[in-house]
């Protein structure tokens, strides 16, 4: 028998934490983001920068990708922030990165066989010892584990770590951090064609597509450069 529709499109859309969708609303909701906003892209940039900048003061043109790669004492210290970043990576990739594959692909699987039990029934385990609950589907069991099995292995078998890491962030910055913010402030704002307002906005998209484009070749010909002797299955910083 096919699966009641709402009850599968409530559990195949991306989760929002209830305080944050319920809790506050309207424009005390936007002062709340736009006061959250401030504080935290300031501060980014502010350990982005720094952390580049002392980087290469201690190491100059030679400063690794990771630099986290140039110490080994003390080992604790090292260890607590590799495993930071790993905590850190995780959540990114399963919570900013990897949701929106899922998301498609999941909701495209439960439309095109409704009435397949492997896309669209819940199961529900109850977490021992709190009130909690974890519901899934076995599409999401099986296909998410091996999303994560195939690109941590791809990963793995790169032996450029930081080459990959810069060509990719290369072509996401401007389409994801730039091109699409300022379109939707825009859109948001009805700025006019023309205005000084959308001039201003449309050349600071074009300077950072042109930060991008010339990003991406560098790291294209670093990648290059490394294929003539590189070994995969073995990582070089």
């Amino acid at each position: 028998m096919p699966v009641e529709s709402p009850e599968r499109d409530r559990h195949m859309q991306v989760p929002v934490p209830e305080k944050l969708n319920l809790s506050v609303e309207g424009p005390e909701r936007d002062r709340h983001m736009d006061k959250q906003m401030t504080s935290v892209g300031p501060s980014l940039v502010k350990f982005s920068v720094s952390l580049g900048c002392m980087g290469y003061v201690a190491f100059g043109n030679n400063a690794p990708g990771n630099i986290l790669t140039e110490f080994y004492e003390p080992f604790w210290l090292v260890d607590i922030a590799n495993f930071a970043i790993l905590i850190h990576l995780i959540r990114a990739f399963q919570k900013v990165y990897a949701q929106p594959i899922f998301t498609s692909y999941e909701n495209w699987l439960a439309s095109k066989w409704p009435s397949t039990i492997f896309f669209n029934k819940v199961y529900t385990i109850r977490l021992p010892f709190t009130e909690a609950s974890f519901r899934f589907t076995i599409c999401k069991l099986v296909l998410r584990t091996l999303f994560y099995i195939i690109t941590t292995t791809i990963a793995m078998a790169l032996p450029f770590f930081n080459a990959i890491l810069g060509l990719l962030g290369s072509i996401a910055f401007w389409p994801l951090t730039v091109y699409f913010l300022v379109n939707m402030y825009i859109s948001q704002a009805k700025s006019k064609k023309g205005s000084n307002k959308w001039l201003t906005l449309q050349s600071l998209s074009l300077i950072a597509l042109i930060v991008s484009l010339v990003s991406a070749v560098g790291f294209v010909a670093d990648i290059v450069e490394r294929l003539e002797h590189a070994k995969f299955f073995s990582v070089t910083f």
